[in-house]
């Protein structure tokens, strides 16, 4: 097929890899302009999807948004047979959702109607749901309401957002490329009415550690936020990320240091912290970082 691909993120890369596995021809990748970023965040850095739509020889569109005329003519030109969108981070106004033959197909990480919206993956381990999923979803104009074609289910278990992220990844990069398969004739069907949620883009705050939550919701937050932004606490007047912990049978004060080896009392429960990052330093374990950043029992985490 006659394809254009819209992405943004790495989650987007392997289903632009497994469409030109595939044979089809892909003739534009869509993708967010470079924002600044790099170690001082003020040069700027192409998106992964461009990144690697380069490497492959892809011509790279990056327009700031896709309201205008111009910007949709330039769009219906390419004479696609279908977009294929993974995380792309716009949304696709009504001439470009009808501009390819076969309509826009979306690579949603989530099982629709369930967790509609930008953060799919990280709210579906916040909220402790036991699976998500994939779905292959035909674009309509709502956010995310198209009838989906084809949908895959993975559980969830212990894993990070980053790893859940990563496996996704892969399951929606083999799913559209059966979908594609025979998509002219491929029933979709509508999403029900009932389980609508919505997964709404995380706001940084959200990653600071609540240790008056019981000890099941801060492990969550752990694993929704890493790696990025990494879950945090204050002490001392630092700020202090987690990226991994795991579960205790300790109680104590919510929000105490219990003992030498970095377990923290929540509300309920407690939770031991395993791999830890303090500001401008690399990734430790947590018995490697109180050799030279004393955090005693009794001290209370903010």
């Amino acid at each position: 097929m006659r394809i254009v691909f819209m992405g943004t993120p790495e989650f987007a890369v392997p289903v632009l890899d497994a469409l030109v596995e595939g044979g089809h021809q892909v003739v534009a990748a869509y993708t967010q302009p470079p924002r600044p970023g790099g170690r001082r965040g003020r040069e700027l850095v192409a998106s992964p999807v461009q990144r690697r739509a380069e490497t492959l020889g892809i011509a790279v569109q990056s327009p700031e948004r896709l309201r205008g005329a111009e910007e949709q003519a330039a769009f219906a030109a390419l004479d696609a047979d279908v977009a294929v969108v993974a995380a792309y981070g716009l949304i696709l106004p009504p001439p470009v959702l009808a501009a390819p033959r076969h309509g826009c197909l979306n690579v949603h990480a989530s099982l629709l109607p369930r967790w509609r919206g930008a953060a799919p993956i990280q709210r579906a381990i916040l909220a402790g749901d036991a699976e998500t999923g994939v779905c292959i979803m035909q674009m309509a104009a709502g956010l995310d309401t198209g009838p989906v074609l084809l949908d895959g289910r993975v559980p969830i278990g212990g894993k990070t957002a980053g790893e859940l992220t990563a496996e996704l990844a892969l399951l929606g990069a083999a799913m559209m490329v059966e979908t594609l398969l025979d998509l002219p004739h491929r029933l979709a069907a509508d999403q029900p009415g009932e389980g609508v949620t919505y997964a709404a883009k995380i706001d940084k705050a959200e990653a600071r550690l609540d240790f008056t939550g019981s000890a099941d919701r801060v492990e969550r937050q752990v694993r929704a936020f890493a790696p990025v932004p990494g879950a945090w606490f204050e002490v001392a007047g630092e700020r202090v990320k987690v990226l991994a912990a795991e579960l205790v049978e300790r109680s104590g004060e919510p929000g105490h240091v219990l003992d030498g080896a970095l377990t923290i009392a929540c509300r309920e429960g407690a939770i031991r912290l395993s791999l830890v990052q303090r500001a401008g330093r690399g990734v430790t374990t947590a018995t490697e970082m109180l050799r030279g950043f004393a955090i005693p029992p009794g001290t209370r985490l903010a």
